[in-house]
């Protein structure tokens, strides 16, 4: 399903309006009716007030309390507004209620009394939102939250940016939103998310076209439109027609970051999965592997990669794997930066990079190729799977640390940075991806999968008990496996962030989300494999 800016559902209304010749105030009524009948169907009917302003949104607020007013259910309505602000079908709503003999009154404010035993619909202000709520507006958001009174909201929370999902000053907490056409961004990016409440998507009328349409670039991802991508697995086959990922991770006090993401690999259908580690951590290795091969690597001495490994992974690339995954718990050093360098510029296998193989990317010291011109001119295709702190080390990378800038300030520097991207993630990773060509899974809430062609997709599932180590190994894992089982880098992407969160959602059904761990993710993979295909 696409997901959409507030411009974007603007200019779906238009061409509905206009090149359809379906009339703005046909849609005004379908969508009051369908706010009306959601409503019916969540609560008995009671005493009900709505907060309407004076544009489409109140115009829809008027529509859905003369609908319920039928219903004869206690209806009053409550304009913020004075009555020659209001939009023409705004207007023309508020003359058709009042006829009806909907209770009207025009407020600066709201009382105790207004909302006590009330379900309250808030019709204030919709998707058009582009500054902060101030003096009696939000005065009246924040009564109207602080009553406890259950709420439901027409299209968005008032106060939600449509594009961002940032309060803009002040918004309303909604328990149900009913919106229309497509799911606006704001009702999926957090903090929006928690205050659109449980979100009901309603078609009024839209051409489907202009609901499908290429233009939009933005998609949620749902098991109805990726089950298909889970690879098939025919009779006639043995394991080198699913791949073989050759994992370099692991360093001294980090090996388990290579072990996760090797099983989750397995556990995701690679048919061979060998774990490159540095060669004085091999008996350590040795003494844990089953299923999995190993490669010892060159290193320095103290269990962490020396520049050295280039050419041992080159050369196993070039002749056993099908594709590398590289960084879980490798450490950040000059000889891991000068590895990641030359790997990238040189492998002609696809590669997925994590953790310390972004970090070492990010040189915060301003030395060397700047990260983003290396992944430019990367000879194959590249998956990087940044949380928000590698995301704004590798946008901060660019300029490196000013002269005389102590490494605090520059610190502080990148947690504003990610301060600042946490609040446009789906903008960012979209920017990020089509600069260097890569395609982008910036992990959060919630995870954001960008492609170099422009298109982003947000993802469904996961769940809070997933923010525990070793997780990201997991998804970097599977990820990989995919891609060596003959998947284009995109659908890897999609498949393995949906996967990996619905494993968590069922791993959570059954442990809780405060006891779950990476390794229960991994346990979780089979069952997942069949809600997917099941």
């Amino acid at each position: 399903m696409k997901v959409v800016t507030a411009q974007e559902m603007q200019e779906i209304d238009r061409k509905t309006i206009q090149k359809f010749r379906v009339p703005s105030h046909v849609l005004m009524e379908r969508a009051g009716v369908a706010v009306a009948k959601r409503a019916q169907e969540l609560f008995e009917r009671k005493k009900t007030i709505v907060l309407a302003g004076g544009g489409s949104n109140g115009g829809d607020g008027l529509v859905v309390a003369r609908e319920l007013f039928n219903a004869q259910w206690n209806v009053k309505v409550l304009l913020l507004i004075k009555e020659d602000k209001l939009s023409p079908d705004c207007l023309l709503q508020l003359r058709i209620a009042k006829r009806m003999g909907v209770p009207v009154e025009f407020r600066t404010g709201i009382t105790e009394e207004d909302l006590h035993g009330a379900v309250v619909v808030d019709a204030m202000l919709g998707t058009g939102l582009n500054k902060d709520i101030e003096g009696a507006m939000a005065r009246v958001l924040t009564f109207l939250n602080d009553s406890g009174s259950p709420v439901i909201s027409v299209d968005i929370p008032s106060g939600i940016s449509s594009d961002s999902g940032q309060v803009m000053g002040v918004a309303v907490k909604a328990a149900y939103t009913v919106t229309f056409g497509l799911p606006k961004r704001g009702h999926l990016l957090y903090p929006g998310a928690d205050y659109t409440g449980r979100l009901f998507i309603e078609n009024i009328g839209f051409p489907g076209d202009l609901l499908t349409s290429g233009d939009l670039k933005v998609e949620l991802l749902e098991k109805s439109t990726l089950s298909h991508l889970v690879p098939e697995r025919p009779k006639y086959s043995h394991k080198g027609d699913y791949g073989h990922v050759l994992i370099v991770a692991g360093s001294k006090g980090k090996t388990g970051a290579a072990f996760m993401a090797a099983k989750a690999c397995l556990r995701t259908g690679a048919g061979l999965v060998t774990i490159g580690v540095p060669e004085s951590l091999m008996d350590v290795f040795q003494s844990r592997v089953t299923e999995e091969m190993t490669l010892p690597l060159p290193d320095r001495g103290d269990g962490t990669l020396s520049s050295k490994s280039t050419d041992t992974i080159l050369r196993f690339l070039a002749e056993k794997a099908d594709v590398l995954c590289i960084g879980p718990g490798i450490g950040v050093s000059d000889e891991t930066r000068m590895l990641m360098a030359e790997i990238i510029l040189s492998s002609r296998a696809p590669l997925v990079v994590d953790a310390d193989g972004i970090n070492s990317l990010s040189d915060p010291r301003g030395k060397g190729q700047e990260a983003r011109e290396i992944l430019k001119k990367a000879l194959a295709p590249v998956i990087l799977t940044p949380h928000p702190g590698e995301m704004a080390r590798l946008l901060q990378s660019a300029g490196g640390k000013v002269q005389g800038e102590k490494e605090s300030q520059s610190d502080i520097a990148a947690s504003r940075l990610r301060n600042e991207i946490e609040k446009d993630r789906i903008s960012t990773a979209i920017r990020f991806s089509k600069e260097t060509g890569t395609y982008l899974i910036f992990k959060g809430v919630p995870t954001i999968v960008a492609e170099p062609e422009g298109r982003a997709f947000i993802n469904s599932t996961g769940n809070p008990g997933m923010a525990t180590a070793g997780i990201g190994d997991v998804l970097t894992g599977m990820v990989s496996s995919f891609l060596a089982q003959g998947m284009n880098p995109l659908n890897s992407a999609i498949l393995g962030v949906f996967m990996h969160g619905l494993a968590g959602d069922l791993a959570a059904h059954e442990k809780g989300m405060h006891s779950l761990i990476a390794s229960d993710i991994i346990d979780a993979l089979p069952a997942t494999f069949q809600e997917m295909t099941g």
